[in-house]
């Protein structure tokens, strides 16, 4: 199309009709962002709370979708902001941009095809059966009346997307009515293909402008040899701090004994007895090789493992090959079942081959993989897994990613240590260093609309002492009350253990006159919910806190951090990749474990200021931020908040702010 306006003019008449306000970061953000895609040079925006990022990426990438008759990918690591982007913003934004652009903006929310219900599956009764450690009464009975439930919904739901039914399942019941990709019968052999949910949004996301979708389905895409988004040239990353995390969960696999038992059962009559008899021995070996293996990384293989893995690999592969091409005129039942038994067979023997190659490269720093032995605990009942994850995401994402496309990252925390380098490493993308032109990719800080240091004050509680192993400290408990009184409640507190959140839940709730949460008290929605509904409420809890709460207003007007959020020391694939970095003349600590706390600590602090009238105070009780080497690193990616050192300062503070 021509003469379309340009993007500030775009930006002017979108904020004018949704009723808002001109921000110069917003403006900053989209003129960038539209030079991005003209230029196909890659853009890393930091854009505070407040700034409007969404409406900065979107408007450029909506303009840029209708003139070129190109699909733009806009990738969210969280439900909640997917929800946002297609329940709020995207129809509000169609709607006001549709006189300017000619026409309206289409838009579509794809995920991948386990989300969605699978027809065949649910009227076919092809169901897995329930792991053997999970065979008690009521839980087959909670699973039974969920799946009839899901039954009942499927002639009720226009698009089968999980994230749509009214009241949540366990994943467990989710399974008996849904597919993997690698478990679907295939557009060309499912009878309900007409139907499926999966394949229309696949159809209505090809027809659209904008498709919003999530990380893990970016990395789906990028190793999956079939195309699964439709053809794109500009992918907008919002939530950008976490999509190293997201990709590495997509592409960790697992082996275990319960592995192996559900794909005997699987295979059931596909195999003979023979074979699935040597499947399940071959599954018994690995669960006793597991339970006495220790925890942690494996270096190298203990005594025997290389012999159990490669016989479970053997009798996977002869299991496999004995099912056979699917005779003419099977029934769809029977071939489900057929496609899910190769499916589970595939996977799990895919895996234990990318552990035995792993370890038949005898140098450790040319591995590419992490394994490591972990105890999982699901309802008093002990689960003994080995794990295999990349070492570094980097080189999928620079091959998959920013070769084929121009790529946008934004989110409200970008920068470590006061610039973009450290994520862009982990991203694949080469640091700025002195050559900011040849790096291929421009950083942008785009500000906030916040006076942070009218705003808000920074403690950093320098004359506590150190955290330790053998709990809160009582000079921190005390300040800890102290603190939360002078508020008056109003507090969220950032632990860095859930040993620790509830630790100080029990010992302060006999200490202050207003009631404390805890996470895992309820659902973490309803407790988010609870404490913005009440000013006096405090809020304690762990990681999903760090990032997952929004509560303008008065409800919230201190945030306690009892520690510096490092890594746990005992975490398998951090470990290595510190180890990796030593390895190659780096500086493993700084590169992993402090940009791991750096990017934690700004999330946590960010939670304080959520809207331009909040006031408040963020306390972080670990004197090591002021006194440790490394301390000055992780306050760059602060934000310019008022400092202080002064406990009876931020006291008085909190009671000012408590009474006006």
């Amino acid at each position: 199309m021509t003469d379309i306006p340009d993007v500030a003019a775009l930006l002017d008449h979108t904020v004018t009709a949704l009723g808002g306000t001109r921000r110069d970061g917003q403006v900053e953000m989209a003129t960038a962002v539209a030079a991005a895609i003209d230029d196909e040079k890659h853009l890393a925006v930091q854009a505070g709370t407040g700034t409007g990022k969404s409406l900065a990426y979107l408007v450029p990438s909506i303009r840029h979708a209708v003139e070129s008759n190109d699909t733009v990918v806009v990738s969210t690591a969280t439900i909640a902001l997917q929800r946002q982007l297609t329940e709020r913003d995207l129809p509000r934004l169609s709607t006001a941009l549709t006189t300017p652009l000619g026409r309206e903006p289409q838009f579509a929310i794809l995920k991948g095809r386990a989300n969605y219900l699978c027809l065949n599956k649910v009227h076919s009764d092809v169901a897995d059966e329930p792991e053997s450690e999970l065979f008690d009464a009521f839980e087959l009975s909670r699973t039974g009346r969920e799946v009839t439930r899901l039954r009942e919904w499927t002639s009720d739901t226009e698009t089968g997307d999980r994230d749509d039914l009214p009241q949540g399942v366990s994943d467990r019941s989710w399974r008996q009515v849904s597919v993997t990709s690698r478990e679907c019968l295939g557009a060309n052999a499912c009878p309900y293909s007409e139907d499926c949910f999966a394949e229309i949004a696949r159809r209505k996301a090809a027809a659209s402008d904008v498709i919003v979708t999530n990380h893990a389905m970016l990395a789906i895409d990028a190793m999956s040899p079939a195309t699964i988004l439709p053809e794109h040239k500009v992918v907008v990353i919002d939530e950008a701090h976490e999509l190293v995390d997201r990709i590495t969960s997509v592409t960790t696999e697992e082996i275990s004994a319960a592995n192996v038992s559900q794909v005997a059962r699987r295979l059931g009559k596909l195999v003979s007895d023979e074979t699935a008899d040597a499947l399940v021995g071959a599954g018994e070996q690995l669960g006793e090789l597991l339970e006495d293996a220790q925890n942690g990384e494996w270096i190298r293989l203990p005594g025997g493992a290389g012999e159990i893995l490669a016989s479970l690999r053997d009798r996977l592969w002869n299991a496999r090959s004995e099912i056979g091409p699917a005779k003419p005129g099977t029934d769809p039942e029977a071939a489900a079942a057929r496609q899910m038994a190769m499916s589970s067979a595939d996977s799990l023997h895919d895996t234990v081959v990318r552990v035995l190659a792993m370890f038949d490269e005898r140098d450790i720093t040319k591995r590419f993989d992490v394994v490591w032995k972990s105890v999982d605990d699901f309802r008093n009942n002990t689960r003994h897994t080995l794990r295999i994850a990349p070492l570094s995401v980097a080189g999928l994402l620079r091959t998959s990613l920013f070769t084929d496309s121009t790529v946008v990252l934004t989110s409200a925390t970008l920068t470590v240590g006061g610039n973009f380098d450290a994520l862009a490493r982990t991203w694949g993308l080469q640091p700025h260093g002195d050559d900011p032109e040849g790096a291929g990719w421009r950083g942008l800080d785009a500000g906030s609309p916040f006076d942070y240091g009218r705003s808000a004050i920074l403690y950093v509680a320098d004359r506590l002492p150190p955290p330790g192993r053998d709990g809160i400290a009582p000079a921190t408990l005390d300040q800890m009350a102290e603190m939360m009184t002078a508020a008056g409640g109003r507090t969220l507190g950032l632990f860095s253990s859930m040993r620790a959140a509830k630790e100080a839940t029990e010992k302060l709730r006999d200490r202050v006159d207003f009631p404390i949460l805890c996470q895992g008290d309820d659902a973490t929605s309803t407790l988010i919910t609870k404490f913005a509904d009440d000013e006096e409420t405090c809020l304690f809890g762990t990681l999903s806190l760090w990032q997952g709460v929004d509560v303008p207003g008065p409800s919230l007007r201190l945030v306690m951090i009892d520690r510096i959020p490092f890594p746990r020391p005992d975490d398998p694939l951090l470990s290595a990749r510190q180890r990796d970095v030593d390895a190659r003349g780096g500086g493993g600590f700084l590169t992993v474990s402090a940009n791991h706390a750096a990017l934690l600590l700004a999330q946590g602090a960010g939670r304080l200021l959520r809207s331009t009238s909040d006031r408040g105070v963020v306390a972080v009780l670990d004197p090591r931020l002021a006194t440790a080497r490394y301390g000055g690193y992780l306050m760059a990616g602060l934000p310019p908040f008022w400092k202080t050192r002064d406990p009876n300062a931020v006291v008085a503070a909190l009671a000012r702010l408590a009474s006006s």
